[in-house]
């Protein structure tokens, strides 16, 4: 019995790090194309002349939603071309009257069945859809963002461009509040930099993040919003690679996010993603694949890999815990490990990517001092993702929106003296 054991689990164990290796081969190979940035269309200017929807989802915001808006009302943008939204969602604050005494124009809407953002926004653009102000696009925020002066300008530039669906540079306005709050900022500054930017540069679609983006009116009314499940960024993600189009990059224009504060709010939040991303997997995966194979589809190939990443979390986080117990107790049944990928390589492998990271945030210009403390802690907050993923994959079906307490009342002028 124990030599079966001993077989299936030298088989699975090689099969899986052959697995990791490929997967990881694929990722690094595209990270290197964001190493270096271009300078695009430098000597070409793009007169301001599409006109912007900024919509900003709210529940119980009340803290943080004057901060948005005062930030957006500072755009270097002609403010004739475009208007500030606030939809007030199953709000029980003052969030609706702090926004329009602010200069946002406030819908209020009730629904204690549809809860959630995606549902939020669906209804909130049916409502501009219907309005005599024709919009060329609309941009997404939350309440708790704060958005650089020239967002606009460069979304209107890459949309001059042709693009149809644009994600903006997801940054920190908090990132040495907490180890946690580091550890995210890190996360988020290497997708920016290895994931999102070598995408756009090799023409494959980049992710929306939920915040910070903008999408073409005419492309809403083409293929319908419908994305209401827990991580609605990641469905229209897909729903565009489905339907031929792919998201933009526009990595000047900054959006300053929340991150929690603490490990409690961080698994919350993170388990909510991982019970979306489990949700899309489950209904994109076979569609994607099949649109890759049948037309030869470089960005739905792509995508769908995407899809399989939170079980490649899995699988380098156990692997990582086996080669550790085999490090401390060598006799093991985890022995098998060495006959493809020895400790000492894995170890190496594992420091690499501790340099690879500091790399790129001195390349972005984030690093300072204080992220050192980040830099240490930051793969204890990756192993955390084994658990939450497995809890968010079991979990799927649990549709309930938990929603993220933000209280960080910094503004742009606090970021920009910063």
């Amino acid at each position: 019995m124990l030599s079966v054991f001993n077989s299936f689990l030298y088989l699975s164990t090689q099969i899986i790090q052959i697995l990791i290796f490929i997967a990881g081969c694929y990722y690094f190979g595209i990270s290197v194309f964001g190493w270096i940035k271009r300078k695009e269309d430098s000597h070409k200017k793009y007169s301001p002349i599409k006109k912007f929807a900024l919509v900003i989802a709210a529940h119980n915001e009340e803290l943080v939603i004057a901060h948005i808006i005062d930030s957006l009302k500072r755009q270097n943008y002609p403010k004739e071309l475009y208007d500030i939204f606030v939809v007030a969602d199953n709000c029980t604050d003052n969030t609706s009257k702090i926004a329009s005494e602010r200069g946002a124009i406030v819908y209020n809407r009730i629904n204690n069945e549809l809860k959630g953002k995606g549902f939020a926004l669906e209804w909130m653009f049916e409502i501009i859809f219907n309005m005599e102000t024709n919009y060329d696009a609309i941009s997404i925020f939350d309440a708790d963002n704060i958005v650089s002066a020239n967002y606009l300008a460069e979304m209107n530039k890459q949309l001059c461009k042709g693009h149809k669906v644009v994600q903006g540079y997801i940054d920190s306005k908090n990132p040495f509040d907490s180890w946690i709050t580091g550890s995210y900022s890190i996360a988020f500054w290497l997708s920016n930099r290895i994931f999102q930017l070598p995408r756009y540069y090799l023409g494959l679609s980049c992710g929306l993040c939920g915040t910070g983006f903008c999408v073409e009116t005419t492309v809403l009314k083409k293929i319908g919003w419908g994305a209401t499940c827990l991580t609605e960024d990641l469905e229209f993600t897909m729903k565009l690679a489905l339907n031929g189009m792919k998201v933009a990059w526009a990595h000047d224009a900054v959006v300053y996010d929340e991150k929690p504060l603490t490990l409690r709010q961080s698994w919350n939040q993170r388990k909510r993603w991982m019970q979306g991303h489990a949700d899309c997997a489950s209904r994109f995966l076979g569609a994607l694949f099949k649109k890759a194979f049948k037309e030869q589809n470089l960005v739905a190939f792509d995508c769908a890999l995407y899809l399989f990443q939170p079980i490649r979390f899995i699988f380098i986080g156990l692997i990582t815990v086996m080669m550790w117990i085999q490090m401390v107790y060598p006799t093991s049944p985890f022995f098998s490990l060495k006959y493809v990928f020895p400790v000492e390589i894995w170890n190496v492998f594992v420091i690499l990517q501790f340099f690879y990271g500091p790399f790129v945030i001195l390349s972005e210009k984030k690093f300072n001092s204080k992220i050192i403390l980040g830099f240490i802690l930051y793969p204890f907050y990756c192993l955390t993702w084994v658990p939450i993923t497995i809890e968010g994959f079991l979990s799927k079906n649990n549709k309930e929106w938990d929603h993220t307490t933000h209280t960080r009342e910094i503004t742009i002028n606090d970021l920009e003296e910063a």
